[in-house]
């Protein structure tokens, strides 16, 4: 038991943070707004950490406090959150596929910047994030706990008011505002929470990686968000968990695949590559064959028989 962590300790750590931003897409989604912005605050999270680690902190050749990556994870949070504001107050006016193209130009124009600016590393990146912990696996004291926070949270959100009125936008944006819903307020505040998410996540990643580039936010991975949540479940929180962790798990075991000597090397090349391919027929199949995701609320329901007495008679 202890090798296999020892060996896929990484692996486990990215299925955890794989979860996480699964959940930063599926919190406007609550509201039923397609939004693909998690990459590009996940990216401005990590360089944040990146930049406050490497050159306010200057920490380098030791390990890195966790204190202060906590500080760095509030820093990233507090800041995409602010940003997730001003984005999402003009950018949630739009609805359905305009509201992806608009959030999809919001992360592009975060990796042109990201690209171009000193303080970035330009293409480069930034090298050499100092560590908080010796190895991969021991990550989890930290991914571990923010994960089970985001799913209680989320838990609990799903059963209060606010939860319940962001539910009401995406079922019917107009019943919900003749009800006294004010669709800006609630769109904002669930657009802004995964902004917050992503961000933190982004902080935790940069030191898990140790080194952050543009390649970090980019459309691809707003694409490999989406798959999580759409084939995991968009109608509950426990769906983007398990597509969070299977797909980021998922290149990986085709990897393995690919290098088993029996197979053509066409079929192994197309295996290692073709990730986002296979990605998008997967959200294509699941759109048509599982609406809801693999995990609905409904399945879960069981069917009250009814009472004898409230059977018709013949």
């Amino acid at each position: 038991m202890t090798n296999f962590f020892t060996t896929y300790g990484f692996l486990i750590v990215s299925m955890l943070l794989g979860a996480m931003l699964g959940l930063s897409l599926y919190l406007p989604l609550m509201a039923g707004q397609l939004s693909l912005a998690s990459p590009g605050f996940y990216a401005v999270g990590g360089y944040i950490a990146a930049i406050l680690s490497t050159q306010v902190f200057h920490f380098t050749g030791e390990l890195f406090p966790v204190p202060l990556l906590l500080l760095e994870m509030l820093i990233a949070g507090l800041v995409c959150g602010v940003l997730g504001v001003l984005v999402g107050v003009p950018a949630l006016r739009l609805r359905g596929i305009y509201l992806a193209i608009a959030t999809i130009a919001f992360v592009e124009i975060l990796r042109i910047l990201s690209l171009n600016l000193d303080i970035t590393g330009g293409a480069v990146g930034i090298f050499g994030i100092p560590q908080p912990f010796t190895s991969p696996l021991e990550y989890l004291w930290v991914v571990g706990p923010m994960l089970l926070v985001s799913m209680l949270f989320l838990y609990r959100l799903e059963r209060i008011r606010v939860g319940r009125s962001l539910v009401a936008l995406r079922e019917d944006e107009l019943a919900a505002s003749a009800m006294g819903i004010n669709p800006t307020h609630f769109k904002v505040l669930a657009f802004t929470l995964g902004a917050i998410l992503a961000g933190m996540v982004g902080a935790v990643s940069a030191h898990f990686l140790n080194t952050w580039n543009a390649r970090q936010g980019t459309f691809d991975s707003s694409i490999v968000y989406l798959t999580f949540v759409l084939i995991g479940g968009s109608r509950t929180f426990m769906g983007p968990v398990l597509g969070g962790m299977v797909f980021t798990a998922l290149p990986e075991i085709l990897r393995a695949i690919a290098d088993t000597p029996q197979l053509p090397m066409w079929l192994a090349t197309f295996l290692r590559e073709g990730r986002m391919m296979i990605f998008g027929v997967l959200i294509v199949l699941g759109t048509v064959f599982f609406p809801q995701g693999l995990i609905a609320p409904r399945r879960f329901q069981f069917r009250r028989r009814p009472h004898p007495a409230a059977q018709p008679k013949d």
